[in-house]
């Protein structure tokens, strides 16, 4: 359980692949250090912290604008390299940090901005402030950002049956071997092999390049988005990624679209 005494709790879970997966799960009450999330010793020895110790796992940051900006900015390293580098005056370190970036936020401070039920509180520049400390080349690097609207009572109190998961896993498992078969997994894929691996034809780059311009997106979101679309693709079976995949793809960068007002 989390409390302002055990902030970080550690669980196992399972994946859709049947493989237990190490959670690291940060509340949001904790004032994070840059020492805390990098390493745990702030001194002059340097250990692995949480990023490193979610290593081939998940790291999951509740209410993401409240840690420091220098705290969120820490995590652009590792989500581009799988590492991070720590120097100190005596030694230098560097600890993996492969981990799959999980994060939760609200809106605005209030939680209700676009909330039909509730009204938003907020001033105009209330919202602006909370929204801007996630910063842009952070957000390049998180490749789906979906807003998730608090469901009706009736909704949420249906018995409606989902997707089961035997069903996801066999077709997660599936994708996963179309992209071994192609030598390695889209996400670490290099560009030129990404980009022969989608293999867009002169119409599909024609249109990506309009609205990779009229959304303002950068070099590195580009390339997220043809890994985003070549996975659904492999998702559903098929060889290469059309427009459809990459208009999906785009679709899931929400908070790049509403922070530029696109």
């Amino acid at each position: 359980m989390l409390n302002k005494t055990r902030p970080v709790a550690s669980i196992a879970i399972n994946s859709v692949a049947l493989n237990p997966v190490q959670t690291t799960i940060i509340a949001r009450y904790y004032a994070l250090r840059v020492a805390s999330i990098a390493e745990n010793d702030s001194g002059s020895k340097p250990k692995p912290g949480e990023i490193s110790l979610a290593h081939h796992g998940v790291l999951f940051l509740d209410e993401l604008p409240e840690f420091s900006r220098h705290v969120l900015e820490v995590l652009r390293q590792p989500l581009e390299t799988g590492e991070i580098y720590l120097a100190r005056a005596s030694h230098e370190r560097r600890y993996p940090a492969q981990f799959q970036l999980v994060a939760a936020m609200n809106p605005c401070p209030c939680g209700h901005l676009g909330d039909p039920r509730q009204r938003c509180q907020c001033t105009a520049s209330q919202i602006q402030r909370y929204q801007a400390r996630l910063s842009g080349p952070l957000l390049d690097r998180i490749d789906l950002q979906v807003e998730v609207p608090a469901l009706p009572p009736e909704q949420l109190t249906a018995q409606t049956q989902g997707e089961s998961s035997e069903a996801v896993r066999e077709r997660v498992m599936a994708a996963r071997e179309r992209q071994m078969a192609r030598g390695a997994l889209n996400s670490q894929l290099s560009g030129k092999a990404l980009e022969a691996a989608c293999a867009l034809n002169d119409e599909e780059r024609a249109w990506l390049a309009g609205v990779l311009e009229k959304l303002k997106l950068s070099a590195r979101a580009y390339h997220r988005v043809l890994r985003v679309a070549l996975t659904l693709a492999d998702l559903q079976g098929e060889p290469k990624p059309t427009q459809p995949h990459l208009i999906e793809a785009i679709g899931y960068r929400q908070l790049d679209r509403m922070l530029k007002g696109a």
